[in-house]
């Protein structure tokens, strides 16, 4: 993966080389962060790259810094201020992943998350695929259980958590799957190693709900409203059992990085006909328009990046 240029980095946008941390990093050590992940989506009929849904996302990573008990004195706006003059920096002109993060910068031994001083550090890379296969996705059902609310919140993006989402897609990639299906301990079906999933059936788009220990994903909710008021499904939220997913007619991961992945086959059995459904396949396309702002009616999702040169006076 190409390094950025530029990161924001105490309170600076620096050039990336200058952006270190020691290695007694609290963050570094005990896991003490949180973050997020954005996109940025090249229009190349507008030459325009838009970030999609900052709000959103900086909202719920303030909430995730919260449960670190985090102190940062940074609004969802600034924070999307920031992201947009660092990409402008970067100048970026494809599509992109943005990573911010809120961590314990102390370079102390210690367990704890109070009295700790908490930075701010934001980066962006190009990039294109997280699922390789994204419209023919295998998965398997993870020996390893997702995180519980009472360990480690699920709902929050904390750094140490993804030790979890690391070992279950490891075991699924070194097994020859690109994915891997979540139960909680009450062996209900919760998320991939880094992705909602939604299922079709009877003709009803269903979604773990948030009391399942998902993540409260920002492109989840995206494709609940799109498949609801696009596509004029049905979409609940209830508890999914493993079985349940061997019987439905389509599978879908989403997620920043992910998008809108297809599912096809889960433990070596077809889901629907074995090859990516007409669902899937629609909800891919509104989703690609609308975050390259190509859908005027949610064009308020997304924040473009490069201000455009008023024409010169005749």
């Amino acid at each position: 993966m190409k390094l950025p240029r530029y990161a924001y980095f105490e309170g600076r946008i620096v050039p990336y080389s200058e952006a270190r941390v020691g290695v007694m990093t609290h963050a570094l050590n005990y896991g003490t962060g949180a973050f997020a992940g954005l996109r940025g989506y090249w229009n190349s009929d507008e030459e325009q790259l838009f970030l999609f849904r900052p709000i959103d996302h900086f909202i719920r990573m303030l909430d995730s810094a919260r449960i670190l008990c985090a102190e940062v004195d940074f609004t969802p706006e600034m924070m999307r201020d920031i992201a947009v003059q660092l990409l402008q920096e970067e100048g970026l002109r494809e599509d992109c992943y943005l990573r911010p993060l809120i961590y314990k910068a102390d370079e102390i031994i210690g367990v704890r998350l109070h009295d700790l001083h908490d930075e701010l550090t934001m980066f962006a890379v190009p990039f294109a695929r997280y699922v390789e296969r994204d419209e023919d996705a295998h998965a398997t059902f993870s020996s390893w259980r997702r995180v519980d609310d009472n360990a480690i919140p699920a709902r929050g993006k904390i750094t140490g958590a993804y030790v979890n989402s690391a070992l279950i897609k490891t075991d699924a990639v070194r097994a020859g799957f690109d994915e891997a299906l979540v139960l909680t301990d009450q062996g209900h079906v919760s998320e991939g190693s880094a992705e909602n999933i939604f299922m079709l059936r009877g003709g009803v788009l269903i979604t773990p709900p948030v009391t399942e220990n998902i993540l409260e994903g920002i492109t989840r909710r995206t494709i609940i409203a799109l498949a609801r008021q696009e596509l004029g499904l049905d979409v609940i939220e209830r508890p999914i059992d493993r079985t349940e997913v061997y019987l439905c007619t389509e599978l879908i991961m989403t997620g920043t990085a992910a998008q809108v992945t297809a599912v096809t086959h889960v433990d070596h059995r077809p889901i629907g006909e074995g090859q990516m459904g007409p669902v899937a396949a629609e909800l891919r396309k509104l989703y690609d328009r609308v975050v390259r702002g190509r859908m005027p009616k949610y064009r308020s999702w997304t924040v473009p990046i490069y201000v455009k040169e008023p024409a010169p006076a005749v």
